[in-house]
């Protein structure tokens, strides 16, 4: 039998044993908490934990003691030579505070110790997504810590907490494997520590002994908001900073609190991340900063590095002008066989548009560009690409047809100035069903396309009937890869975009304005570089990477769509304060993925954010450079 507290306008259910098992307001059909069912149990519910200590690990469950109050709960687990209590208590907000002692005659160090906060971050399907889930955004830098559940859609209220006494200092996922797949973001664990499972995380983990005797407490605070800013209004940070990435040799300034003492500026002359911490004297939070090289000598060592490492010149035929993926541990290409994200095509090919976008900026050794172009454009014609512009998946699955590929070799194929072949390639597109798809970058494309008198009704033709096609969808979106992401809805409102543009009486520009929330929702303003307005995307790193983790990917490329979204939104549509926002949120997207690009031209596919995913460590970059060019792609086209 559950308990339930009023929680604001909202209520909080307990469970029998004292856990929080729902979290409900009225104007949401769902709890913002997972609901029992495959993926979650009760061992997971809010409250729920584990400890990784000298003295042995425990998780907790069933309180050893439970004394239930008219406002709230206390509670008592034993935990080897630990001993937890936890008291709940609601009203207008709802406190926890939770103190670990050590009972044992000698000192005990704690390695880990998570508290289980299961968001329900799901997508079922666009529809349920939009109605009754939440992306949690999660900050635990030290003192400062905080999480915001954000419905969806974008709407109001969320769910704010905040640490109010003590420090976090990770996060942690459970429950993320092939079964679960992509559609489900996982348990979330907020840590104190995960020195035991990966000491080297989110700036360094702290050791955490206790004598005898002695006891460590942290307490957290939750409240309903309206926005993310109203929330941001209650709190008052240690540190923090406006800007969270800056070339090398420059200084980005930081804001301290008034009794806090830190760094005022900080700049560096090596490209690379760098935390930067603040104290009170009591506790202490730090903050994430980019320094980075100038764009241009970035993009010119990645590309000298994917022509030296990055194509398969042991292949006597067109294959070897490929671009393929490369393990940078081993220093060997790797080969895909039946894992097609590792193949020799499909995102790859951004590879191939880096080179072009370099040719036509006059950087780089243009004859080794252009050499190196018409090899991969051979390549492309005699394994990829029909004559009626079909897409192959890939040179050993030419059979299969997956939609997204189709746009971007028509991308290619339009800037090496064969028009015809690039209008095949969409036409055909078309008519595999491609005005139901959100295949990536299709409206600017069109538009350009659109430009060519001999096609430009036609291409203005499709554009019209593949915005209204998904104008008529509304909420319902078709599933895609995976039942609702970011990468559906960044390439929506870039196809309503360009329809808009085309003509702007051609639709309601309500219906555009009404879904930008919807995208906004996917990211927060975390003083992170790798967070600060970067989408959540939660399962790259297991279909991309070499390590196979699935988990947090923050930032993971195709969080460009976003800014590609924000860049070229319709002015007329925002104030010119919205405007700002939407610039400046589009500018950091680009900029904080500069941090996968390494000073020799390396580069990582997926940095794995969480300290650890399903009790592996974690907080790494993936050793498999493979599709990430696409972030300088983009770059180079919105810089």
């Amino acid at each position: 039998m559950r308990e339930t507290f009023d929680f604001g306008a909202g209520q909080v259910e307990l469970s029998e044993d004292g856990a929080v098992a729902a979290v409900l307001h009225p104007t949401r059909k769902q709890s913002v908490l997972l609901t029992d069912g495959p993926v979650h149990d009760p061992a997971h519910y809010w409250g729920k934990g584990f400890v990784i200590s000298s003295k042995g690990s425990h998780r907790f469950d069933a309180p050893e003691f439970a004394r239930w109050r008219q406002t709230g709960i206390d509670l008592l687990y034993r935990l080897g030579d630990l001993e937890l209590r936890v008291g709940r208590r609601f009203g207008e907000h709802w406190t926890e505070t939770y103190e670990v002692r050590n009972t044992a005659g000698e000192a005990i160090e704690i390695g880990s110790l998570a508290t289980s906060t299961p968001y329900r971050d799901v997508y079922s399907s666009s529809r349920e997504s939009l109605s009754s889930a939440v992306h949690a955004h999660v900050w635990t830098g030290g003192a400062d810590s905080w999480v915001w559940a954000q419905p969806m859609d974008g709407s109001g209220p969320g769910l704010g907490l905040q640490l109010t006494e003590g420090e976090l200092w990770a996060y942690s996922v459970e429950s993320r494997d092939a079964d679960t797949g992509s559609n489900i973001r996982g348990h979330l664990y907020l840590h104190l520590t995960d020195h035991a499972r990966a000491p080297h995380a989110m700036g360094g983990q702290p050791r955490l002994v206790l004598n005898p005797g002695e006891s460590h407490r942290w307490t957290w605070q939750l409240a309903w908001h309206d926005t993310l800013a109203a929330f941001h209004a209650t709190r008052s940070p240690l540190i923090d900073a406006t800007t969270l990435v800056a070339e090398v040799g420059e200084s980005i300034p930081i804001r301290l609190a008034d009794h806090a003492t830190g760094p005022a500026t900080v700049t560096s002359e090596a490209a690379g991340t760098q935390y930067v911490e603040a104290t009170d004297g009591t506790v202490k939070s730090r903050i994430n900063v980019l320094f980075h090289e100038p764009l241009r000598e970035i993009v010119e060592r990645r590309v000298r590095f994917v022509l030296d490492h990055q194509r398969p010149v042991e292949l006597t035929d067109s294959r070897r002008f490929a671009f393929v993926p490369y393990d940078n541990e081993t220093g060997l290409r790797v080969l895909s066989a039946a894992w097609r994200d590792w193949s020799d095509a499909r995102e790859r090919i951004g590879t191939a548009l880096l080179l072009q976008a370099t040719r036509d900026r006059g950087w780089g050794d243009r004859a080794e560009l252009d050499e190196a172009l018409t090899g991969y454009q051979q390549f492309v014609t005699e394994y990829l690409v029909a004559v009626d512009g079909t897409v192959a998946d890939d040179s050993l699955h030419e059979s299969r047809v997956r939609l997204y590929n189709f746009p971007w070799f028509a991308r290619f194929f339009l800037s090496q100035g064969d028009t015809e072949l690039a209008i095949r390639i969409i036409d055909r597109y078309y008519e595999l069903g491609g005005d139901h798809f959100l295949a990536f970058d299709l409206g600017p494309l069109l538009r350009e396309l659109a430009l060519l008198p001999e096609v430009g009704q036609r291409m203005r033709g499709h554009l019209a009937k593949h915005a209204q096609a998904f104008l008529d969808y509304g909420d319902d979106l078709p599933p895609h890869e995976v039942n609702y992401e970011q990468s559906m809805v960044a390439p929506l409102l870039e196809l309503l975009i360009a329809a808009y543009a085309e003509a702007p009486d051609s639709f309601d520009p309500a219906e555009l304005t009404r879904r930008l929330p919807w995208l906004t929702a996917f990211a927060a303003d975390q003083p992170d570089v790798r967070l600060r307005h970067v989408p959540i995307r939660h399962w790259d790193g297991y279909w991309f990477g070499l390590l196979r983790l699935w988990g947090d990917v923050f930032p993971h490329y195709w969080s460009i769509l976003s800014a590609a979204v924000y860049l070229t939104w319709p002015r007329d549509l925002v104030t010119p304060t919205e405007a700002d926002r939407l610039t400046t949120a589009g500018h950091a997207i680009l900029r904080a993925n500069l941090v996968n690009f390494n000073p020799d031209g390396s580069a990582t596919c997926a940095f794995v954010y969480p300290s650890a995913v399903n009790n592996r460590p974690a907080h790494t970059a993936d050793p498999l450079a493979n599709d990430q060019d696409w972030a300088l792609v983009y770059a180079l086209r919105y810089s």
